[in-house]
């Protein structure tokens, strides 16, 4: 079931184009002594609910989001190897204009199947996953149309997949189970309705990733957090951002996050993007549910 909203019509061309190579080499020359100081906050309008995951196209940010309306229990023992019910939702994509006006949205679900994840744009679709809110469940993979936010399936998976990245250059899905403990690769030139998948555990544990982006060349940029107990009581969430070598999807550089919203919400709470702009790095973050801002961060080493 997919709904429109479309506050004005807005059929803008814009520069579409993956993330260029040299993202990957700035990044590795990153180092944990970077300062994390807020450049920029764009307030988004509107209720935003629980967002997921990130890109910005031209002028404007696509955020994924979900509605939760009844929250998934868990069960006393696993049931037919799912350790929680469905619960109920709604999943939304908002498209937000570069002062945080909200210009159209889409809202959708199937079922059990609602809980949208991390976006990537492959320089002329957006790719979004669409899962059951479980881990070891179910989800379907979609195509998203920039301009108009047509949602097209491509094909369903027998996993729940929270985030998806796309390399163009050799039209190749990657994407991301519950806590993104394992990465899928589907190789899809060729056969898209129905693609054949390979999987190997993710080897870095630090973080769950929550949001990826491809960059040119055979790497991901991957954001994320984990929570951790202090003493058998207090949580601690730390996050960070992590660069993965698509050829061995194994960790190539890994970077904290020195950025917090309030304390236990790390500025790295799902969606994210990153761009290079005059030979430097500029990240984007969305941590907050229901009143969001995009905050925005200009690379600086110390």
């Amino acid at each position: 079931m997919f709904k429109k909203i479309l506050p004005c019509a807005i059929l803008l061309a814009f520069n579409a184009h993956a993330l260029p190579q040299d993202v990957a080499s700035n990044f590795s020359q990153l180092n944990g002594h970077m300062t994390w100081d807020n450049h920029q906050e764009i307030k988004l309008e509107g209720n935003t609910y629980h967002p997921q995951g990130m890109v910005k196209i031209g002028d404007y940010f696509y955020i994924s989001s979900v509605e939760v309306i009844e929250q998934p229990t868990k069960y006393s023992k696993p049931m037919q190897g799912l350790d929680r019910t469905a619960g109920k939702g709604k999943g939304h994509l908002f498209k937000f204009d570069k002062t945080g006006k909200l210009v159209a949205q889409v809202t959708f679900g199937e079922g059990d199947i609602y809980h949208p994840g991390g976006l990537d744009f492959d320089g002329k679709n957006i790719w979004m996953p669409v899962a059951e809110y479980r881990p070891h469940s179910h989800s379907n993979i979609y195509k998203v149309a920039p301009n108009s936010l047509e949602i097209t399936k491509q094909f369903t998976v027998n996993n729940h997949i929270g985030a998806l990245s796309y390399d163009p250059e050799t039209e190749t899905l990657y994407g991301g189970t519950w806590g993104s403990r394992e990465f899928y690769t589907w190789p899809l030139k060729g056969n898209k309705a129905n693609p054949q998948s390979t999987t190997v555990k993710n080897t870095s544990y630090y973080i769950d990733y929550q949001d990826c982006k491809f960059t040119s060349g055979h790497f991901l940029v991957c954001s994320g957090l984990k929570k951790y107990t202090v003493n058998g009581k207090e949580e601690v969430a730390f996050g960070g951002l992590e660069l993965i070598d698509t050829r061995s999807m194994t960790l190539s550089q890994q970077m904290p996050v020195d950025a917090w919203i309030k304390p236990n919400l790390p500025m790295t709470q799902n969606p994210f993007w990153i761009e290079k702009e005059h030979e430097s790095l500029t990240f984007y973050f969305a941590p907050e549910d229901n009143k969001t801002s995009i905050y925005v961060y200009k690379e600086h080493n110390s």
